[in-house]
């Protein structure tokens, strides 16, 4: 890949004081790789000064999609995110969208007020199995990043990275083959060069959906995936830190 590559950690609801503490003092930084890591809103501050003086950046899960202050019981504004430390934070999760019903146009909201705090949306789109056995594959993730950049403005995604994570993939340990993930991300990249070229050539596009160290390199070697947001293997050191390795030995500069 000639994009740097960006690995992201989505701890989901996982974690503790002590076992974060023990597993980012066993993560080092990887040449040629941003890696990112995406705790449990509890420990984003402690995640926070523990990554001080480290390569490794600060995601949020989630965000609300209201104001910076309000009436908003259980919600995390953008701007407490950045105060936080966090630069990126994860947005179209689809088990956000499953269990919790965020519409894409909840997304939007979402991107818009990551963009007016400036913050990275890492914005997810991925179609389910029985769409992808419909032949919707390219309908519904169309639909999912026209819905940001409809709401948002193409703009946006220049500060935004898009995570393609096939729903049928996530958890499961089932993964699209390389052949599969790279037809979608050189489908999303040509949608976004239908608005802009520059911004689509420099668009990273991460591949999200049962990573491993064991498939990260085959994943790696298609020319429009730039790095994993990785969810179950992030939990382990050695685990993460292979698939990291697996993305640099990818990148050609």
């Amino acid at each position: 890949m000639s994009r740097k590559p960006l690995i992201v950690g989505n701890w989901k609801m996982n974690g503790s004081f002590a076992k974060n503490t023990n597993l980012l003092a066993s993560l080092s930084s990887v040449p040629n790789v941003n890696m990112v890591v995406a705790p449990p809103a509890v420990y984003l501050a402690s995640v926070s000064a523990q990554l001080m003086n480290t390569s490794i950046v600060l995601a949020a899960q989630n965000v609300a999609a209201e104001g910076q202050q309000g009436a908003y019981t259980g919600e995390v504004s953008a701007v407490m995110l950045a105060e936080l430390g966090a630069r990126y934070a994860i947005v179209g999760h689809s088990e956000r969208r499953q269990y919790y019903g965020e519409t894409d146009t909840v997304v939007a909201k979402k991107c818009l007020r990551l963009q007016e705090a400036g913050l990275r949306p890492i914005i997810c789109v991925g179609e389910t199995l029985a769409e992808r056995e419909a032949g919707q594959v390219e309908t519904v993730v169309s639909r999912q990043l026209k819905a940001i950049i409809d709401n948002c403005g193409i703009d946006l995604l220049a500060q935004a990275v898009v995570a393609y994570e096939p729903v049928w993939a996530i958890g499961t340990g089932k993964t699209a083959t390389p052949a599969d993930a790279q037809a979608v991300h050189g489908f999303l990249r040509q949608l976004v060069t239908i608005y802009d070229k520059n911004i689509a050539d420099n668009l990273s596009i991460l591949y999200g959906g049962s990573v491993k160290a064991d498939n990260a390199a085959s994943l790696f070697a298609m020319p429009d995936i730039d790095g994993a947001l990785v969810g179950g293997a992030s939990l382990v050191a050695n685990e993460f830190l292979a698939i990291c390795h697996a993305a640099n030995a990818s990148f050609i500069g």
